[in-house]
């Protein structure tokens, strides 16, 4: 539990800092563009670093979204099942879950390794384009993550958060 714990924090601390550089980055290029003229021209790369950073952000948060229960779900249906069939239920949707994002995870990597043999990389950062293909592959692995816990009664998604 110690481990589920610090994985939240870091997660967490993960998401506000990049949401804040994002922020920061995208406010200094609007203002650059208003009053910096033809110096503006210097930080295109912002534009490009900000896309990849929600990118990221997006796909990190998959994970902490699920414990949370935030994702869409069917709910009506839930109240009305019997207690063992509602049981059933649930643990197979956990395990489709999490055999679809560990099939998702590994699809992506083997993108991440295929765009990584091209050499390819982005216009203005010029960052491997593989790395930028690794948002996915650690997302649903996250994700997976949280899917296997509640499969196994680690956690339990279904239950009301407070917020």
């Amino acid at each position: 539990m110690k481990a589920l714990t610090a994985l939240r924090a870091v997660e967490r601390t993960v998401l506000i800092a990049l949401f804040l550089v994002m922020v920061c980055l995208y406010t200094g290029s609007v203002v650059t563009r208003e009053i910096g003229g033809t110096f503006a021209s210097r930080f295109a790369w912002i534009e490009e670093a900000v896309r990849i950073m929600n990118l990221f952000l997006v796909f990190l948060a998959l994970g902490l979204a699920l414990e949370r229960g935030k994702h869409v779900g069917i709910t009506n249906m839930r109240g009305k099942l019997p207690a063992p069939v509602l049981s059933v239920l649930l643990k197979f949707i956990d395990l489709v879950g999490l055999v679809m994002c560990f099939y998702v995870a590994w699809l992506a990597l083997d993108l991440v390794q295929f765009v990584l043999k091209t050499g390819q990389r982005s216009p203005t950062l010029g960052v491997p384009m593989g790395y930028i293909y690794l948002a996915p592959v650690c997302g649903f692995l996250l994700l997976g993550l949280r899917y296997g816990l509640s499969l196994v009664g680690v956690i339990d998604r279904y239950q009301e958060v407070a917020e």
